[in-house]
């Protein structure tokens, strides 16, 4: 298993990674579904692809023996040092095995080489065993909240996103 940069030529198969894990029936197989908050896709292939654009996005891939991609992950430089995290994904039945923690780990070490004392998601807020999972990984919340802000999905109820945020180190 490697983790390596995603490129262009991934996004078909990211994208269907992508909603696998966070919407649908599938992604109830794994603990990081919203389909229970969020009708609808969590990306398509023209808002994945337009991230390659962009040279302060970059994207990394977890790939298994057979070259299929398992985890994803997405990485935007920010103003001041930071560096937002997106789409930490993991299969769904593969969840729980460490690959989320790899990827992570990866987001940290990328973060370090290209100088950022900082990374900083957002989590939706009624998702308790996200955060903790952050926290467990050094993830403090910053007390900012925002509304989740969303093309391709219906909100089922309100959704507001927290900031949370990790020092480098």
């Amino acid at each position: 298993m490697i983790i390596t940069k995603a490129l262009i030529t991934d996004v078909s198969e990211v994208v269907a990674l992508v909603n696998s894990a966070y919407r649908g029936e599938t992604s109830k197989q794994g603990w990081t579904s919203e389909s229970h908050l969020l009708e609808g896709i969590r990306i398509d292939e023209a808002e994945l692809t337009s991230y390659f654009a962009h040279p302060e996005v970059t994207m990394l891939k977890y790939t298994n023996e057979a070259n299929e991609i398992i985890g994803f992950v997405y990485l935007e430089k920010t103003k001041n040092n930071k560096l937002y995290l997106g789409m930490l994904t993991v299969k769904p039945t593969l969840q729980a095995g460490g690959i989320g923690r790899q990827l992570l780990e990866a987001a940290t070490a990328f973060a370090r080489e290209i100088g950022c004392t900082v990374i900083k998601i957002s989590v939706i807020t009624s998702r308790h065993e996200l955060i903790a999972w952050y926290q467990r990984r050094g993830f403090v919340a910053t007390g900012q909240t925002m509304p989740l802000a969303t093309h391709n999905s219906v909100a089922k109820q309100p959704v507001e996103l927290m900031i949370m945020e990790e020092q480098v180190v």
